[in-house]
């Protein structure tokens, strides 16, 4: 008798070391596909820090216009440089009210999506006018 109960406890050492293994390898595996999701989501929209500055985020970028001619602006970026950004008629820009290239102006804050080019600046899907920034200059 005291034999089998022997074999019995061993049996559910066993077992709970077992299931112990496998919830940790589990864990463990699950953990690192969570990371390399968020990395790579996190590449996709400015590079794995996560940066909020306005670089590197491919098809999104924010700051304020420091130039502007008839067919782009070039703006800068909170963490520092600045991206050019190209406009065409089919640009959306947006304020309170809608808006056009004209009221991009020097000084404005924008936040730009679009379609990123090999050297770094960006064809402008919408442009949006934030308002909500210190500085923001509104016609």
């Amino acid at each position: 008798m005291k034999k089998e109960n022997n074999k019995k406890i061993s049996l559910v050492v066993i077992g709970i070391i077992v299931l112990a293994s496998a919830f940790y390898g589990g864990m463990t595996y699950g953990g690192n596909n969570v990371r390399a999701s968020m990395i790579s989501r996190s590449a996709a929209f400015g590079g794995a820090r996560g940066n909020r500055s306005g670089q590197g985020m491919g098809g999104f970028t924010t700051g304020e216009i420091i130039s502007k001619d008839d067919k782009s602006i070039t703006v800068s970026l909170m963490g520092g440089g600045s991206k050019i950004i190209f406009l065409d008629t089919s640009t959306k820009v947006s304020k309170q009210a809608v808006g056009t290239i004209d009221d991009l102006a020097v000084g404005t804050q924008v936040s730009v999506t679009g379609t990123p080019n090999q050297d770094g600046s960006l064809n402008a899907q919408s442009v949006q006018i934030r308002t909500n920034m210190p500085g923001t200059v509104l016609k």
